[in-house]
């Protein structure tokens, strides 16, 4: 190592790495749930009033997915910045562009006040901060599944998913303070916007978090982490994608029909309160935390796709349960959140396997991002849709497309691997 690497590399320790990673998820997910429950509790009355409760709350779900579908291309861009100016500094863009955008959001004026320019300008502030989640892609699920031990490969790779129920306990967390202590004009008028100022102080978090782990050697130094020419990665490992891009989509239709649907069904047709319903889903998210963390020891023992299949198959009879949304919402949203931990903390662990080390890389992080699209955009925009059109049992049919996409694609990659050692 030359002299002027070693000033800026270090020896991480395991609890360092891991404080580190929970860390920058945590203010990932943060500021993600935060622009999240605004959709349900705010953007429907300051930016679409001119429209029923319904529509306001679909066309604020449709901003929430325009971030997603803007991902891939901005990862797509950061490949060429990360080669101009290196990693670390494509990731300081990148958690600056998200969080001053973040913060503009929460100084918008609403309809009443400039008329249409208002959601045209959450739009705007939304695209770019799609832009900012999609440069930021850091590869750190890769840098820990590199660094864990034979046979401990589940466990080091659901530290990184511990961020999703972590980051959604401290977005609801803060939205309970809020809506319980401000009176419903104070939450409109001022209330609200704290919650989007406050990723702006995590997001500075986030950065020192992740320059410190990309400046350790944690993980090592490899072919893993080279970016591969994007025509020869989508031409020779289009397979590899399309499956790894198909597997998690029943996990990440569940992560927001667990968080984000529950609170828009009650708002605009439940009779429970908001706080109650925020209240149960911080419960369930201390449960989700722990089947993360239960996710990685299992599959561990039994393997990652023991794990997929088991909880593919119970997000069926977690469907069933749907319509107690109306009567007992703990129970979907507590098992929800339970599986939801389970299959979370393996949703995208068994992604890099599927890629040689060149492809690896670029090949993750583009099947990532189409995950997320395909799985999680649309996922509340979809479940209100349906519930509107047909009623709330019809929302689980949205999972349930996810549960079949997931399956299907477990029965080929088990095939194909039978089929590789069939060959030799």
């Amino acid at each position: 190592m030359s002299e002027s690497s070693a000033t800026h590399e270090h020896t991480a320790t395991l609890d360092e790495v891991i404080t580190t990673v929970i860390m920058s998820r945590v203010t990932d997910f943060f500021g993600f749930f935060v622009y999240g429950i605004a959709c349900v509790l705010v953007f429907p009355q300051l930016f679409f009033p001119m429209v029923g409760a319904v529509e306001g709350t679909m066309l604020a779900f449709v901003t929430f997915a325009i971030a997603f579908v803007v991902r891939p291309f901005a990862q797509l861009g950061g490949r060429a910045i990360q080669r101009r100016i290196g990693k670390i500094a494509k990731i300081t863009i990148a958690l600056f562009i998200l969080g001053t955008s973040t913060v503009a959001i929460g100084l918008l004026p609403g309809y009443e006040r400039i008329g249409w320019a208002a959601p045209a300008a959450l739009i705007a502030l939304r695209i770019a901060q799609g832009v900012g989640l999609g440069l930021g892609w850091d590869g750190i699920t890769l840098q820990l599944r590199n660094a864990a031990p034979e046979g401990y490969e589940a466990r080091y790779a659901m530290v990184a998913q511990l961020g999703g129920p972590f980051g959604f306990a401290v977005a609801a967390s803060l939205f309970f303070v809020l809506t319980g202590f401000l009176t419903v004009e104070e939450f409109y008028q001022y209330g609200w916007r704290f919650a989007f100022f406050a990723v702006m102080a995590v997001n500075v978090v986030s950065l020192f978090a992740r320059i410190r782990l990309l400046q350790t050697d944690f993980g090592g130094d490899d072919d893993s982490f080279k970016m591969a020419p994007f025509w020869e990665l989508v031409t020779t490992q289009w397979r590899p994608i399309v499956l790894s891009t198909l597997l998690p989509i029943a996990s990440y239709a569940l992560f927001h029909m667990v968080t984000i649907f529950p609170l828009a069904y009650q708002l605009l047709y439940g009779s429970v309160f908001i706080e109650t319903i925020l209240l149960w889903q911080l419960i369930g998210a201390g449960f989700g935390i722990v089947t993360v963390i239960a996710s990685g020891f299992i599959a561990d023992k039994v393997g990652q796709r023991v794990v997929h299949w088991a909880v593919t198959l119970a997000i069926v009879l977690l469907c069933l349960t749907i319509t107690t949304l109306d009567s007992n919402p703990a129970i979907y949203i507590i098992l929800g959140f339970i599986l939801l931990g389970f299959s979370y903390g393996q949703a995208s662990s068994i992604v890099p396997g599927r890629f040689p080390k060149r492809f690896r890389y670029s090949g993750s992080a583009l099947a990532t991002n189409l995950s997320w699209i395909f799985g999680a955009a649309f996922a509340p925009l979809a479940g209100l849709g349906l519930t509107w059109a047909f009623g709330l049992w019809a929302a689980s049919l949205y999972l349930l497309s996810g549960v079949v996409v997931t399956a299907i694609t477990l029965y080929v990659l088990g095939r194909q691997e039978r089929q590789e050692l069939d060959h030799g």
